[in-house]
């Protein structure tokens, strides 16, 4: 008898047990499978809040980035810390190539008065921007004089103005006295764009001694002579001045002879270390002009002014870099030079992540 009523019991509450699961699983379906839209939305929001969940566990690594990493002037909203890794981890290279000291001699300079004749200011937005020739610092300069108010949008302005610093309202960093200099430098949002370092020297090349657009004769009449008369091998080739005479130029360790007599007409071929001073001023972003498409609505949106002004329409394909021009313009020289041109040059690849060419290690 006990082990006949043992059984029921068991029985009984195996019964129930198949009856509670039943319900629990009915509940599910009927929750899950109620209504297929219904369903799309609770999916969306289940991901948004993973998504959202993600975010706050990676948001505490940002304060641990060093202090000099962080840009400064204008602070950054939330989108924007998420949106620009690449821009972080630009920074963080550049910081520890600075840190190199077997670089040091070519990561590193004064900040000194032609360093700041570079940087042009607007107070009235707090921005500071290092012109770095060759890479699209006209467009730049637009943007710029638009925010300081002397036109009032960038189709307005005439070209023959933009270069004209009497006229286009673009104070340089250099006209300030030193306490203000130091105040500009440690508030304001300061940026400037790189491109692949070798391009850039193909583009001045071809800008200052072959095309002219600007109409600045000195640069055939005074500056051309200068470089052939020191660097050309074959002295009774009469030609102009061909890329093989100006890479020699660029690549003699004793440049700086002639350069002192060029003015500062070599800043559309100096390296980037030399015209901003990357190592000694934080800048809070480094644009690529590979990525400009990217770079140029993050920096006005960083700084603040993307609901004023807008970077002028980039023509398509005019901004990634061109591996076989490059190289075809380096066919002719010598491995030697290449190297030499290289050795100055290095500071710029390696601060700015750029690769070093193929045909320097074949």
């Amino acid at each position: 008898m006990p082990d006949n009523m043992h059984h029921q019991w068991l029985l009984l509450a195996a019964c129930f047990w198949v009856i509670f699961m039943f319900m629990v699983a009915s509940k599910f379906i009927t929750l899950t499978f109620k209504d297929p839209d219904g369903y799309g939305v609770r999916q969306e929001s289940l991901i948004l809040t993973a998504v959202t969940k993600v975010e706050e566990v990676h948001a505490p690594e940002e304060k641990h980035w060093p202090e000099e990493f962080q840009p400064t002037g204008k602070a950054f909203s939330g989108n924007l810390i998420r949106q620009p890794l690449v821009h972080m981890e630009r920074l963080e290279l550049l910081r520890n190539i600075c840190r190199d000291t077997a670089l040091r001699d070519l990561s590193h300079t004064a900040v000194s008065k032609f360093v700041l004749d570079r940087i042009f200011v607007c107070d009235k937005h707090k921005i500071l921007f290092c012109q770095t020739p060759k890479v699209g610092n006209t467009q730049w300069k637009k943007v710029l004089i638009v925010l300081n108010g002397a036109f009032s949008s960038i189709e307005e302005i005439p070209e023959n103005i933009v270069h004209d610093h009497e006229k286009n309202g673009l104070p340089r960093l250099s006209s300030f006295s030193d306490s203000e200099i130091k105040k500009r430098l440690n508030l304001y949002f300061k940026f400037f764009i790189v491109r692949d370092p070798f391009e850039r020297l193909i583009s001045a090349f071809k800008d200052k001694f072959v095309h002219n657009p600007r109409f600045e004769p000195w640069y055939r009449h005074e500056i051309a002579p200068g470089i052939i008369r020191k660097y050309r091998k074959n002295r009774t080739e009469t030609k102009g001045l061909q890329f093989e005479d100006f890479v020699r130029y660029l690549g003699d360790p004793n440049h700086r002879w002639l350069d002192v007599q060029f003015g500062d007409h070599i800043i559309h071929w100096v390296t980037y270390v030399e015209l901003c001073a990357p190592c000694e001023i934080t800048y809070s972003v480094i644009g690529h002009h590979e990525t400009l498409e990217d770079d140029a609505p993050y920096i006005l949106k960083a700084a603040g002014i993307d609901h004023l002004v807008s970077y002028p329409t980039i023509p398509p394909g005019i901004t990634v870099y061109n591996r076989t021009k490059v190289e075809r313009y380096f066919s002719g020289i010598s491995k030697r030079d290449i190297r030499r041109l290289y050795a100055r040059f290095e500071g710029d690849f390696k601060l700015f992540g750029y690769r070093e060419p193929d045909f320097l290690l074949n």
